[in-house]
């Protein structure tokens, strides 16, 4: 039961690290710049590593569910026909 609760525990924390990463991408993005002013290389630098860590999150995340499948750790339900 508690491993139950530590693999939920920490599936929850990396979609709330996926979701944060994209969030923090959608705000540096719709900030706006200074009017006249070119865009700056560093904010959108700042974009790239938030969507970039968005990324490897989700791959991480994918791995490490088919990894505890291939183990045996979570067994899939499936839907009843």
């Amino acid at each position: 039961e508690i491993m139950r609760t530590m693999k939920q525990l920490l599936i929850g924390i990396a979609f709330v690290g996926i979701i944060g990463s994209l969030a923090s991408a959608l705000v540096i993005m719709m900030k706006p710049g200074r009017q006249g002013e070119r865009d700056d290389p560093r904010r959108a630098g700042r974009m790239v590593k938030a969507l970039a860590l968005r990324v490897g999150l989700s791959i991480l995340l994918f791995i490490c569910v088919l990894i505890a499948w291939k183990l045996g750790y979570i067994q899939p339900s499936g839907v009843p026909v």
